[in-house]
Parts: structure tokens; C-alpha cells; sequence
């Protein structure tokens, strides 16, 4: 497949306002070119991200400017690819959800350093892919496309769908056919289309890429592919809010679920810029990575000892996290590694497991990804990789309510009629 890297009726090289975004530049080999709906390198065809200029920012000022903004994502506007009036915009808005002090899941799981629970499940359509689309719609504005879209498994379609109806854009999505009914219906709530294609993610991805190069897909801006770049820097405010709220400190262990791997590799690089801006003491810190074993390429990868990420076909409850064939998953290695953290996996059976363990001890409702991270924190305690005495924060991406279909076999503790004595029968006096 030939690698599209413009998709646009407008002039890739004019000028944008996209704030401190200085330019884009190869993850690869370095070579920058202008801003633009651009997401591959035109010298070796590697993953193009967004370079900043953020020479002139006052550390002390920079702070109050933040602690002074809005309580959402646009409170680190002078950190991202937007415009400086970002916040008049229409836009859903989301971010700074709640970072959860998680004592009683630390308890269970032998945590004495501090355990939170970075909850992403508040954010306007329920998961952390409110964020990275904030972004994409950003750039799609300013490069003028008309149409939102994406591939997905299942939560950023409901959140290109509630971008796109908030910001009256035409919306859509491609998801694979088989997706949990619940978020079926919350990506077709919002009137965009949505296409179910007959396939895995991966079959989704390709299709889109080669929507992008025909004229069918003309003015339309794919966030996690042509307007990647973009997209991918909401997941740094992960990062930034983790550190606000923690009195702006770096954790010593964090744990990311692991899908593309942009995530990740992202809250790398939103902690590598506070400590480059001083907004944070400059010290070691761990990142772990989750997969379910039902799809664990990266887990495999590292443990294996390799640099290369080979396919597999996935089969697990955590479709969210669903995805043979990350893009970023070269670098979740590359950072796992220089960070002194690990790649685990755990079974499906694990995932339900924390998935309720959260639910009991701190009354999180977790989505599969978020069972997926907790499964592994416990793992990871119980193997001697993480350690329990450091400041730890697991990310929960999404709802439960979501994926309701792994805890199916939970319900009713007791059927009984309206009286006392059936109510003491029952053995619940």
C-alpha cells in the first residue's frame, strides 16, 4: 500500500496558528517539515510528530498561567498544537478528571507509597479519547476539512461523533462489525454514519488509510491518521493533569494500557516537557505497560528481549485495546526500557477479576482496558517488578458501563419477598 501523507484541499505549507507548534518532525530520522495534515515522513516514510518552540515561556509564569485556566485540557493550551483562543471554540471540552487517592485498592494489593487511580472515565463521551480528538478537531479546522472520521474499537468513534455534532462538522466512523453493542450505540447516538466494517481493527486501519488516497475521501480529516500528529498530543495531557494534581511532582511508577501505544509514549512525552520547562523536579520515574494476552504483541516483544513488534491476531474481551499491530509499539519498548519499567499482559479472566477488585474497594466502574491495568499493577507487585513502597498511578480509561458484557454473570445477591422473615431467611440480617 502506497503511504498517503497529504489528504487536503488546502495548502499543506500555509500558515496555521496552532500555537507553539513549530513544525513536524520524523521520529525516525529527524526531517522536519511544515505544519500540516501530514503523518509520514517524505524521507524514510517514519511517524511524523509535532516539534514546539517554547523558548521564552517563564517557568513561575508559565505555572500560574495553567493554574489560572479553564478546567479542562485547554488549561495547557501554551503547551499544545491550538490556537491561543482555543477556549472560545466549540469543542467538547474535556479533561481534568479526577486523580482518585486509591487506599483501599492499596491495601488489597500491599501499596505503601500511594496508590491513585487517574479516572478518564468522566470525560464527556466516557474515555480518555475525548482528549486526543479535541486535538484532531483543532487541526481539522485549521486545515479546512469538512468531515471528521476514524478507525476505532468503539470509544473514539463516540468521541469523533460528539466532537463532530458539538462543532457542527459531518462525522464518519469506522469500527470493526462485532464491537460491543454498548458502544455501538454510543457512536450512533450523535447522527454521524457509522460503518462497521467485516474485520478486526487492523482491517478497519487499512481501509482508512486507502479512503484517505482516493478521492471518495477528499476534505476528510482521519485523526489518528492523517491529523495523527495532533491527535496524538491530548494524550499528554494525561501527564500534565497527573502532575498538577499530584502538587506538580512526577509519580515514581505509572501503569498505561497499551493499544496503538500512542498513549503512552505521549505521557512520556508530557512528563519529558515539564521537567525540560522546570515545572517539575527533574527525577527518575518508571513506565509500565498493559496488554491483555489476548492481544500482546508489545508484552511479547519485551519479554522476548526483541526491538521489533510482530502482529498477532487478537482475541480478548479488551477490544479496546485490540490492536495486532501497534504503530507506536517500537517506542513503548524504547521507553519501557530507558524508564527501568516492564511489558506485562493479563488473561481475560484477570481483567474481570480487577475490573470488579476496582469496583469493590474504590467504586470505580472500569471498562476492560482499565481491568487490563490493574491486573497488571497486582501482577506486577506480586512479581517484584513494580514496587509497592513508590508513589504509583494506574490509568482507568474508560467506563464501565461500556463494556458491560465482560461482567455479565454479576448480579442479584438474593431474590427474596417483601417481608422480615424472608429478608432474615436469606441470611442478609
Amino acid at each position: 500500500m502506497a503511504v498517503q501523507t497529504v489528504a487536503s484541499t488546502t495548502d499543506s505549507s500555509a500558515s496555521v496558528d496552532l500555537g507553539p507548534a513549530a513544525a513536524l518532525s520524523c521520529r525516525e530520522c529527524g526531517h522536519r517539515v511544515p505544519l500540516g495534515p501530514v503523518f509520514a515522513c517524505e524521507e524514510c516514510f517514519g511517524p511524523l510528530e509535532i516539534a514546539y518552540d517554547f523558548s521564552g515561556y517563564d517557568t513561575e509564569e508559565l505555572r500560574k498561567r495553567i493554574e489560572a485556566g479553564p478546567t479542562n485540557i485547554w488549561r495547557y493550551a501554551p503547551l499544545l498544537p491550538v490556537p491561543a483562543d482555543v477556549a472560545t471554540k466549540p469543542n467538547i471540552n474535556p479533561g481534568w478528571t479526577k486523580l482518585v487517592k486509591a487506599d483501599n485498592l492499596a491495601r488489597e494489593l500491599g501499596v505503601t507509597g500511594g496508590l491513585y487511580v487517574k479516572d478518564d472515565s468522566g470525560n464527556p463521551t466516557h474515555s480518555f479519547k475525548d482528549r486526543v480528538v479535541a486535538q484532531a478537531l483543532e487541526a481539522a479546522r485549521a486545515f479546512g476539512f469538512t468531515t471528521l472520521s476514524c478507525s476505532s474499537t468503539g470509544n473514539l468513534a463516540g468521541a469523533v461523533g460528539a466532537a463532530a455534532a458539538r462543532a457542527g462538522f459531518r462525522s464518519c466512523v469506522f469500527i470493526p462489525h462485532d464491537l460491543e453493542q454498548g458502544k455501538i450505540v454510543m457512536a450512533a447516538v450523535y447522527g454521524g454514519e457509522l460503518v462497521g466494517i467485516e474485520g478486526n481493527y487492523d482491517d478497519v486501519n487499512r481501509f482508512c488509510s486507502e479512503l484517505i488516497g482516493d478521492p471518495a475521501g477528499e476534505g476528510w480529516g482521519f485523526v489518528n491518521v492523517n491529523l495523527r500528529p495532533y491527535y496524538a498530543e491530548g494524550s499528554k495531557t494525561l501527564a500534565y493533569e497527573i502532575c498538577e494534581q499530584l502538587g506538580w511532582r512526577l509519580p515514581d511508577q505509572l501503569v498505561v494500557p497499551i493499544a496503538s501505544g500512542s498513549q503512552l509514549t505521549k505521557i512520556d512525552k508530557g512528563l519529558r516537557e515539564l521537567i525540560e520547562l522546570g515545572l517539575v523536579e527533574d527525577r527518575p520515574y518508571k513506565i509500565f505497560g498493559a496488554q491483555a494476552k489476548g492481544c500482546s504483541p508489545v508484552s511479547t516483544a519485551f519479554k522476548a528481549g526483541h526491538d521489533v513488534v510482530r502482529p498477532q491476531k487478537p482475541d480478548t474481551i479488551a477490544k479496546s485495546l485490540a490492536i495486532g499491530n501497534p504503530a507506536d509499539g517500537p517506542y513503548v519498548l524504547d521507553i519501557a526500557r530507558r524508564t527501568g519499567g516492564a511489558v506485562e499482559d493479563v488473561t481475560d479472566e484477570q481483567i474481570v477479576d480487577a475490573i470488579k477488585l476496582l469496583a469493590r474497594t474504590e467504586g470505580i466502574f472500569a471498562e476492560t482496558a482499565g481491568g487490563v491495568t490493574v491486573g497488571v499493577t497486582r501482577k506486577l507487585i506480586e512479581a517484584g517488578v513494580l514496587d509497592p513502597a513508590k508513589t504509583t498511578v494506574v490509568l482507568n480509561t474508560g467506563d464501565g458501563l461500556k463494556t458491560l458484557d465482560a461482567v455479565a454473570g454479576t448480579g442479584l445477591t438474593a431474590t427474596i419477598r417483601p417481608t422480615l422473615d424472608s429478608f432474615r431467611e436469606a441470611g442478609l440480617a
